[in-house]
């Protein structure tokens, strides 16, 4: 008799049937050390920055006083994100927290977004004009662009190389990449910027002759092209503002010049506006269970440290000139591991950017996960064919053929 298969279900490749699982590897390929020292590193850097604007254009004014959190010490602005672990018992809005981010551990993969996109969003909470705030907002928004343009290249590079090929791209390679890339990266998120000024300045002329009777009755004649060009800010805002980061991942997987970025993550993120929405929750969850991870480890890390130290005795109680080296030195150790610690957020988030890339593009343009562009290796040996000639006798033979005896 011919046995007949009873179909029975073995195996369920459930990252088939449920493809948006595959944001778990974010949290293992964030958490690489070379990872950690990016976003730590650019965070720094970003934060230098604006504490320098904000000296250079004082933070005094309410348009500039937002500055003030970095002017005061970037350093301790960066490293706030993570308390000692006798403060992690205390209520989320008693804990230190990057300015401008949300201090609960729920919401703390969200700070990335929320630091980064600070200049945007003050400058949307000013309604009058000022030089000072003006330039400190486009200056501010410049700087962070510049920076994480490399930075955050490097990261959405190596977490597309490994979200996709299942490879580890070398730290020399992600840079490279970066640095040719660089003016792409920072186009991207520019040229909406652009678009939003040049719709700006007209309305803007027209609410400066509201101030005159007849410019008043010319802008109520007028107000529906005004009304026009602020749907095309609000649209230009939006993708901006909720698909910046799609932006570098789309370089960093497609290869691609900055108007192509922009151009699919606006694409991605109004074709599938719910999808977007669900991933980023389904990516949110997983950062912050990986952050309370982080946040305990880190802390228990500098908690262990000083335990045995401990035991060693105490610290002395008037130090001179030498112990007060020393003791900043133990405190700037101790920043530096809370620093790494707060360089995950950042590596998770692009990280995840990444991820949240691929499967926008699946759902729309139906391309298969493990699709990305890879360059050729730049260290690799180029080999070459060898060349062909003839003999004597007219039959072919390489130029490195030895002549027989």
């Amino acid at each position: 008799m011919v046995e007949h298969d009873s179909g029975t279900l073995r195996t369920v490749a459930w990252a088939e049937v449920f493809p948006w699982l595959g944001l778990t590897r974010a949290f293992r390929i964030a958490i690489a050390v070379r990872m950690l020292l990016f976003g730590a590193v650019a965070l720094l850097i970003t934060l230098l920055g604006w504490g320098a604007l904000g000296v250079l254009f004082g933070t005094d004014q309410p348009a500039t006083d937002w500055l003030q959190p970095f002017t005061v010490c970037p350093w301790r602005a960066a490293t706030a994100g993570v308390p000692d672990l006798d403060q992690l018992a205390a209520m989320p809005t008693d804990r230190a927290c990057l300015p401008g981010a949300p201090c609960c551990n729920l919401l703390a993969p969200a700070a990335p977004w929320t630091l980064l996109s600070s200049p945007a969003l003050e400058g949307l909470k000013r309604t009058g004009f000022s030089w000072h705030g003006v330039l400190s907002i486009l200056l501010s928004g410049l700087w962070g662009v510049m920076v994480w343009a490399f930075f955050g290249a490097a990261m959405c590079r190596t977490a597309a190389v490994q979200l996709a090929a299942h490879e580890q791209l070398g730290v020399m390679a992600s840079l490279r990449f970066a640095a040719k890339k660089w003016p792409a990266y920072c186009a991207a998120p520019l040229l909406p910027v652009g678009g939003i000024l040049l719709a700006a300045v007209p309305v803007a002329i027209l609410g400066f002759l509201t101030k005159a009777n007849v410019g008043l009755l010319l802008a109520g004649l007028l107000w529906p092209l005004a009304l026009v060009a602020g749907l095309f800010m609000t649209m230009l805002l939006a993708g901006l503002l909720f698909g910046w980061p799609l932006m570098w991942s789309a370089i960093s997987v497609e290869g691609t010049d900055g108007f192509d970025a922009l151009s699919r993550s606006y694409a991605y993120l109004f074709q599938r506006p719910l999808n977007y929405l669900f991933y980023i929750v389904v990516a949110g969850v997983i950062g912050a269970i990986g952050w309370i991870l982080v946040q305990y480890f880190a802390a228990g890390v500098i908690w262990m440290t000083a335990w045995a130290a401990g035991w060693g005795g105490a610290v002395v109680a008037d130090p001179n000139t030498a112990g007060r080296l020393g003791l900043k030195l133990v405190h700037f150790w101790t920043g530096c591991v809370k620093l790494l610690a707060v360089g995950y957020l950042f590596s998770y988030f692009w990280t995840a950017s990444v991820g949240i890339y691929f499967l926008l593009r699946r759902d729309v343009d139906a391309v298969e996960m493990d699709e990305v562009e890879l360059d050729a290796d730049q260290d690799e040996p180029e080999f070459e064919l060898p060349k062909v000639a003839t003999d004597s006798q007219g039959a072919p033979e390489t130029e490195d053929d030895e002549p027989q005896a």
